[in-house]
């Protein structure tokens, strides 16, 4: 399986191109969350439970809403993102929300050259993995830095989503991970009509990749759910069918938009009664 060597640095200034046009979307409604309002959806809290005084590591965080979220809810956290243009925004917002949620920059392969710590939790959400090539290393990250017990919380879009044109009319993408995916397009997300261009690498990770590198990681799966909606309107063709909940209108319920994985890293003596 072949990897662009400069897939950071595309996706890099990728990420740090849409941070203005995100940040002033109403798809993040910055002004509400300056009031307090948390960007945390009931999918995730549901499976976080409560986090008072649990330290967590926020991979992917990109301009910290989430972080933040977490932290106002009793949490100490460190967010994690490969765009300086995003993590220089969530300083900011921590700032001038007076938290002290701490953020670190880097390709979060390289994390361990920047962090040397074990965590409660370990969290991450909607739309990270398909920029990372290798999730077996990603899962071993994840293992090195939860502590003995310590759980993963993990909400992504369903790979089901990725094999569709962008219309979902019809399966252009294989579901399997069958190598990078270089593509070029207009807007964002958040922001459809945003005047940017925006060049990516990205990856399709099939459910079986993601439980087989968290298993093999000694982190074991204590929940799995799969959700016929997304909290989020990013793609085309939605309907609301809920307050904050959306389908692709023509698929109705047909399809899974979300998942969500909860896992536990086994403690050392467990590991060892297996050795």
């Amino acid at each position: 399986m072949s990897t662009p060597i400069n897939y950071i640095s595309i996706n890099k200034e990728s990420w740090n191109n849409r941070v203005d046009a995100h940040v002033s979307s109403s798809f993040y409604d910055l002004e509400n969350f300056l009031k307090g309002q948390s960007s945390l959806n009931s999918i995730e809290l549901d499976l976080l439970g409560d986090v008072a005084g649990k330290s967590i590591l926020h991979l992917q965080c990109h301009f910290g809403q989430d972080s933040i979220s977490l932290s106002r809810l009793g949490a100490n956290v460190t967010g994690v993102d490969l765009s300086d243009k995003a993590i220089s925004k969530a300083k900011e917002l921590a700032l001038e929300t007076n938290n002290n949620t701490q953020f670190i920059c880097c390709d979060i392969y390289d994390l361990p050259q920047h962090l040397d710590r074990q965590f409660d939790m370990v969290f991450t959400s909607y739309g990270t993995i398909g920029w990372l090539p290798d999730l077996n290393k990603w899962a071993g990250l994840i293992s090195k830095f939860l502590k003995p017990n310590g759980r993963f919380i993990f909400v992504e879009f369903h790979p089901v989503i990725w094999m569709f044109d962008n219309d979902f009319n019809k399966i252009v993408y294989n579901y399997f991970n069958d190598g990078p995916i270089v593509e070029t397009h207009s807007g964002t997300y958040a922001d459809k009509s945003a005047d940017l261009e925006l060049t990516e690498v990205s990856w399709n990770h099939s459910l079986g990749e993601v439980l087989s590198g968290l298993m093999i990681n000694d982190l074991t799966i204590r929940t799995f759910r799969e959700f016929d909606y997304s909290p989020y309107n990013c793609f085309n063709q939605t309907v609301e069918i809920a307050p904050g909940r959306y389908r692709i209108g023509h698929l109705d319920n047909k399809i899974p938009m979300v998942y969500a994985i909860v896992a536990v890293k086994e403690s050392l003596q467990k590991q060892t009664e297996y050795q």
